[in-house]
């Protein structure tokens, strides 16, 4: 019997009227169903985060981070189970699947740590000026499919610790691993101070419209992102946006292709390439440029694409099935114009599973929608270059900024080039690194606001400041 899943709405576990199957995207299998909730239940839970949050708010800061420890804790102590859950519903190795929840556990005890000190920015014989920071209320947060459990984690942490209360929404294709998270810690956060609901996409609509709710946090595509910015707008709802991004690593001819090429792959490949901040676009210098890529080619077949939960499996499928035929409507576009493939490039539609064998192309045009777009695949776009001020114009034409990479051997040139590219991170030797202690966030079309760090915690409140004049005696 297929298991049965229950939200979670002010502290108790419920269902809903209707049902939503979850489907393994390796078997094509029904694995899970859950709640289909529209108004009535989402008004319920927004009820509960309005009555939780006139206590919650007021609060004593270590009360609260030692409710976000308790959650850390309930997800380490539950990893097992949680992590082959998500390979389930997600499709990611085990081994990824292990990475996220363990690390969800670790994010959310390092931001627990976070603190928004009050400043004093005046305070003499005339006024004293306090500049605090006060919580912005009811959150709303939007959840996407490729890092389920993270993304919860990164919108419920510092709603919490900023004296906040959330309705989260996780992605109808992965609710799974999220509601079984709610049931562990059901009972160790106060009642509606953290509610999961499920539903539809137009459950979405409904967050984002709700008049009592006073921010949206939203991680997803860009599309979607100026969607949910123009329903914000009518009663100015505040908005944190972490969107799509067309990510450009430039390796320098200093870099060695025996000691990169395997770090270039998985900056591309990791969970199918379902990433934000994966190397969608590598540009390699024409002096190493053949080496390298034969390198990286050589590597990628030695790579097992195949269900999750096999043992040896290094790519899984793509999550779902709207997802698949995007990713092998760009494959076919670049096959039908003729663009050179160093792999993959083929793909039998009769199996069983959202299966794309590892797709490397080999310096196609600039303007090839498989360069020019987010492929959020397992697609692999390799370009050649001849000089730093070419490359860092050719990763500065898209209208995404969200992140980039360097590599070379030399540290100082990587960072000079790392300041000239128009994105919210980049890194130099790495890929894919996200602090608990540093904000993250798009440039461009890419996002709006930041999560992480203390810029991160601060979307999630006001700005006060409290004015006391002390030589006006009234009294």
């Amino acid at each position: 019997m297929v298991t049965q899943y229950k939200n979670l709405i002010n502290g108790e576990m419920v269902e809903a009227k209707g049902w939503l199957d979850v489907v393994n995207p390796a078997t094509e299998e029904v694995i899970g169903k859950v709640p289909a909730c529209g108004k009535e239940e989402l008004d319920r839970a927004v009820s509960a985060a309005r009555a939780a949050f006139k206590t919650w708010r007021k609060t004593d800061i270590e009360e609260r981070r030692a409710a976000i420890k308790a959650i850390a804790g309930a997800i380490k102590e539950n990893g097992d189970e949680l992590f082959r859950l998500l390979t389930s519903e997600q499709g990611k190795p085990h081994n990824q699947a292990q990475q996220e929840i363990y690390g969800a556990a670790g994010m959310a005890s390092a931001q627990s740590t976070l603190e928004l000190e009050e400043e004093i920015l005046q305070d003499d014989d005339t006024r004293l000026h306090r500049h605090r920071r006060v919580p912005v209320g009811v959150v709303g947060g939007i959840v996407p499919w490729n890092f389920p459990v993270m993304m919860a984690i990164q919108k419920i942490v510092p709603a919490m610790l900023s004296g906040c209360t959330i309705i989260l929404k996780p992605s109808p294709f992965t609710p799974l691993t999220t509601l079984r998270i709610a049931e562990l810690i059901a009972d160790k956060v106060p009642a509606g101070v953290v509610n999961i609901i499920t539903g539809e996409d137009d459950l979405g609509p409904m967050i984002t419209s709700h008049p009592d709710i006073d921010k949206i946090t939203f991680t997803g595509s860009t599309a979607t992102g100026k969607k949910i910015m123009e329903g914000a707008s009518a009663d100015l709802k505040r908005i944190t946006l972490e969107l799509g991004g067309n990510d450009a690593s430039i390796v320098l001819p200093d870099a060695d292709p025996k000691k990169v090429a395997e770090q270039l792959f998985w900056s591309s490949f990791s969970n199918a390439g379902q990433v934000c901040i994966a190397a969608k676009r590598v540009y390699i210098h024409e002096d190493i440029y053949d080496e390298l890529s034969q390198a990286i080619a050589d590597y990628a077949k030695t790579v097992t694409v195949g269900d999750g939960a096999q043992q040896g499996t290094g790519v899984g499928p793509i999550q779902n099935k709207k997802q698949y035929e995007r990713v092998l409507e760009l494959i076919q576009d670049a096959k039908d114009n003729g663009y050179k493939f160093l792999t993959g490039g083929d793909q039998d539609p009769s199996g069983t599973g959202y299966f794309v064998p590892l797709t490397i192309l080999d310096n196609p045009p600039e303007d090839a929608r498989i360069v020019a777009e987010e492929q959020f695949g397992p697609v692999m776009p390799l370009m050649k270059f001849k000089d730093e001020d070419e490359v860092v114009a050719r990763a500065n034409a898209s209208e995404y900024g969200l992140a980039g990479a360097v590599w070379t051997g030399d540290t100082e040139k990587g960072q000079r080039i790392a300041e000239q590219l128009e994105t919210g991170t980049v890194w130099i030797n790495e890929f894919m690194h996200l602090s608990p202690f540093a904000p993250f966030g798009g440039h461009k079309q890419s996002g709006f606001g930041a999560e992480y760090g203390k810029e991160g915690l601060k979307e999630f409140t006001y700005p006060q400041v409290i004015t006391v004049k002390k030589d006006n005696v009234v009294a």
